[in-house]
């Protein structure tokens, strides 16, 4: 018996079941970290349209934290040093100043492995700082989540636009595709210089 994952997207509510994985698992212990600590915080890219079921491989998900000073970004290493090793660096000062500040992601593994990882870094652009005021909150079995806005995932996937990103961003589309405010997508998507992949894939 899977997991019941769910979101609210525009007026729909979307509903899936499914087992989870190793990746599932690692995303839900450190978000409930982030979650006690009371941090903003956004999944992005390739692990949203996994969370949603589409079944491919991936080595690393991605996540854009606020940005913090850095004795609070002392406790939050502390706190996920329970669970978690960084596999770039074991000094929380290295982490914070010589990685997050100088815009380069630092790395999280649950203990004894490497992969999957979670690749974790600040937001660096207006972009990335509105999508960390625009989550969306995700519930699976009884944890909590919060992702990207869909809109601007399935435009920055096609922005990327390899095979596999494509691939993903016609699942979003095709899944939330009810609830999809067309005109915020399509803002994203100009903004973004995709409109001709949008037209041919979505």
């Amino acid at each position: 018996m899977g997991e019941l994952i769910e979101a609210i997207v525009g007026n729909y509510r979307y509903t899936l079941s499914r087992e989870l994985k190793d990746m599932d698992r690692l995303v839900l212990k450190f978000a409930r970290i982030l979650n006690d600590m009371s941090l903003h915080y956004a999944f992005i890219s390739g692990y949203v349209s996994i969370l949603f079921g589409r079944s491919r491989l991936s080595e690393d998900i991605d996540i854009i934290v606020e940005k913090m000073e850095f004795a609070e970004f002392k406790k939050l290493w502390d706190a996920l040093r329970g669970d978690f090793w960084c596999i770039i660096t074991d000094s929380v000062e290295d982490a914070y100043y010589d990685y997050l500040l100088s815009n380069t992601a630092i790395r999280f593994a649950l203990r004894d492995s490497v992969i999957p990882n979670i690749e974790m870094k600040f937001p660096k652009t207006e972009l990335e700082r509105w999508v960390l005021e625009n989550t969306i909150d995700v519930t699976v079995g009884h944890e909590k989540l919060k992702i990207s806005d869909i809109e601007l995932q399935i435009a920055f996937k096609l922005y990327l636009g390899s095979e596999k990103d494509i691939e993903d961003a016609k699942h979003l589309y095709e899944f939330f595709k009810e609830g999809i405010d067309k005109d915020k997508l399509e803002k994203f998507v100009m903004e973004l210089h995709v409109a001709e992949l949008a037209r041919r894939y979505l």
